[in-house]
């Protein structure tokens, strides 16, 4: 499947049980690039708008970019009262923004999915100054018990998790990709019963859906998974929030 079109179908369960990012993490992106608050940001791979809405309140435009149409108008709805925010079709290879139109971009959840020397192509172009570019992940841990079974799980049923997954990037993707950058991270978690873990799933492109191959073996074992770890009907899902803060190598 087009990696474009990928989530059309999922937009629903995104928007209810993918996590949001701390605050934090915008206070690091500003912080970071010393944006005051006029700073014009893009966030590529904007998707349902979950990173731009932390923006909410500056002065300084932030512009969605979002080739899915389904990701976008849900970004449009979600951000509907957000009144620097601007949703536009386009993508990290071709954003449609001006050449020096922007004071630095961000990118969660979405810089695995870019063709990288395209990117840093575009990203130079619209970039001013020194080019400062923030890469985001809400990264699963896999060093408790009930998330190493899951993380096995997915790759036992789950459809091309191998080739798509963003744990799969590398130190030197990075040093690739910037001159120089720092990381920073923050804990990150939420809470599921047993639907909601089922919808946290779906959310993800990889999951196979009703009528597919391995969807129903895949919700037996997850109900398996589930009985065995939740407490009080509940199940903990714990993340690393990681930024990768750094200017663009030319």
């Amino acid at each position: 499947m087009n990696a474009k079109q990928r989530f059309s179908n999922r937009v629903d369960d995104y928007v209810n049980y993918r996590p949001d990012y701390p605050h934090k993490c915008a206070e690091f992106v500003l912080r970071t690039f010393a944006l005051d608050e006029n700073a014009v940001i893009a966030d590529v791979g904007s998707g349902t708008g979950k990173f731009s809405k932390l923006f909410d309140g500056r002065k300084g435009r932030i512009f969605g970019i979002e080739p899915n149409h389904e990701m976008r108008e849900a970004s449009q709805i979600l951000l509907k009262e957000q009144k620097n925010f601007q949703a536009i079709d386009g993508d990290a290879e071709a954003t449609t923004l001006g050449t020096a139109s922007v004071d630095a971009v961000v990118c969660a959840q979405s810089f695995h999915w870019f063709d990288r020397n395209k990117t840093r192509a575009e990203f130079s172009r619209i970039l001013k100054g020194k080019a400062p570019v923030a890469l985001v992940w809400n990264r699963r841990r896999d060093d408790t018990p009930f998330l190493r079974e899951y993380e096995a799980l997915l790759r036992a049923y789950a459809n091309d998790y191998a080739e798509v997954t963003h744990h799969d990037l590398v130190e030197e993707d990075f040093r690739n990709f910037f001159t120089n950058y720092r990381i920073e991270r923050l804990p990150n978690w939420q809470r599921f019963d047993f639907p909601s873990l089922c919808g946290r799933a779906r959310s993800s492109s990889y999951c196979p859906l009703l009528g597919e191959p391995n969807h129903a073996a895949l919700l037996r074992e997850l109900e398996t998974l589930f009985e065995k770890y939740q407490e009080n009907g509940v199940i903990t899902f714990e993340y690393q929030t990681e930024l990768y803060l750094g200017w663009l190598r030319s």
